[in-house]
């Protein structure tokens, strides 16, 4: 397929470089210019295009297109609703938030039924933190490297002090314990005179793909319990059949108080995210419900996109999909590293279709990066850990996909490593 959308008339790559560097960012201008970074116009199934119809595998997306990109069933949902109820009164009340609430709990473990709709992560975990406080916690627990967004609240138990530091004075106090030490939650929950709440991603994506050791969550579980404190899990990049579970937390059977869902619940096609939590949390918000609210929270165009994929994840199958295609994967990395003289310079961390291969250093995960660019692969950047490149791919490789990544990926290291 070559299929690609051109600029628009007039509008040339130095046109958009310049507008990057004087409208929009112009230290992201440099990077793009040093790792000579394509123009990116469309998507089609598990492709990138750029200006020049270059066709790329898409392997990154930060954990959105477990769809792929422009799904047809999700365009077409999308499409009818853009030509018949975009957008919402917020008077009157709202069927395709109330169709598409009951369709995201109903994949959800019980008792999480009540689901509050936003429009990015951040969003959803600050509507947790509040919800959190409106039940009574005074203290918020995090995780050291954990990742939960930008805005205040958000940064406030993001555990990465590079973006904490320029705040720190705006922030208020949150606790910081090690991810994957039950001993170190157990001891500041025994440390806190109010009641807490407890929040962390059952594997560390911006981090660099950290998964837990096994028990680890459902000794979480037992202390949030025994302490009385609220769990939030916040699975926006987990979640969604990512990990070959609907939710990463289902591989210990675990199940939260407050659950926090974003990332591939737009299908790939509309920003949407949500909250869902338990009767008991969200009686605060039932006895005052414009405690807390969105004006383009819940329009239905994203219930739209929320719906059809949801339908799509379901007809399709992605969730075992996800899993067997994230054993291939793995598998197929692996022997590629041990054909390698790369040594322990390079390790390779994963669950489902969520892989992190880490370098030696920064400089060797960028270089790779570019690398791969050349390739025609498309890989993600660790916010939390630039020595890690991960992998976030579709579900819907085809066998000639998987080979592209292996052997793309086989050429880039070795070239990152001659």
């Amino acid at each position: 397929m070559n299929s690609f959308t051109p600029l628009p008339e007039g509008l040339d790559a130095e046109h958009v470089r310049a507008q990057y560097r004087d409208h929009v960012n112009a230290g992201y201008a440099r990077l793009a210019s040093m790792m000579n970074l394509p123009i990116e116009v469309a998507g089609e199934g598990v492709y990138l295009f750029d200006m020049d119809g270059n066709r790329y595998l898409d392997a990154g997306g930060y954990g959105v297109f477990l769809l792929g990109h422009s799904h047809p069933q999700v365009v077409e949902k999308v499409s009818h609703q853009l030509h018949s109820h975009p957008m919402a009164s917020k008077l009157m009340l709202n069927p395709f938030q109330a169709q598409a609430a009951a369709a995201l709990a109903a994949v959800c473990p019980a008792p999480l039924q009540y689901v509050y709709f936003c429009n990015s992560g951040t969003e959803a975990t600050e509507a947790a933190l509040k919800l959190a406080w409106l039940n009574g916690c005074q203290q918020v627990i995090s995780t050291q490297g954990g990742y939960h967004g930008k805005t205040l609240g958000s940064l406030a138990v993001t555990g990465r002090t590079l973006y904490r530091s320029p705040f720190a004075d705006r922030l208020g106090d949150s606790h910081f314990v090690p991810f994957g030490d039950a001993d170190a939650l157990r001891q500041q929950l025994q440390a806190q005179p109010e009641r807490a709440c407890v929040i962390l991603e059952p594997v560390q994506a911006e981090a660099g793909v950290i998964v837990p050791p096994a028990g680890y969550l459902q000794q979480v579980r037992q202390l949030c319990d025994q302490y009385g404190a609220v769990l939030i899990a916040d699975e926006i990049q987990s979640g969604m059949g990512r990990t070959g579970r609907w939710w990463a937390c289902e591989h210990e059977g675990v199940v939260p108080d407050i659950l926090l869902v974003g990332k591939s619940l737009s299908g790939g096609c509309v920003p949407v995210s949500a909250m869902v939590c338990t009767a008991d949390m969200q009686a605060p918000l039932n006895r005052n419900p414009l405690m807390h609210t969105s004006t383009f929270g819940a329009n239905p165009l994203a219930m739209a996109a929320v719906m059809a994929t949801l339908q799509v994840m379901q007809h399709e199958q992605l969730v075992p999909r996800a899993e067997a295609l994230g054993q291939r994967l793995r598998q197929g990395l692996q022997n590629v590293l041990r054909q390698h003289p790369c040594g322990t310079q390079v390790q390779l961390r994963s669950t489902g279709l969520l892989l992190g291969v880490e370098f030696a250093d920064a400089g060797l995960a960028a270089n790779m990066v570019m690398h791969l660019i050349d390739q025609r692969i498309v890989v993600n950047h660790s916010l939390n850990d630039h020595r890690v490149i991960r992998l976030t791919p579709p579900a819907l490789y085809s066998d000639s996909d998987v080979e592209w990544l292996l052997g793309g990926f086989a050429r880039a290291l070795a070239r990152t490593f001659e």
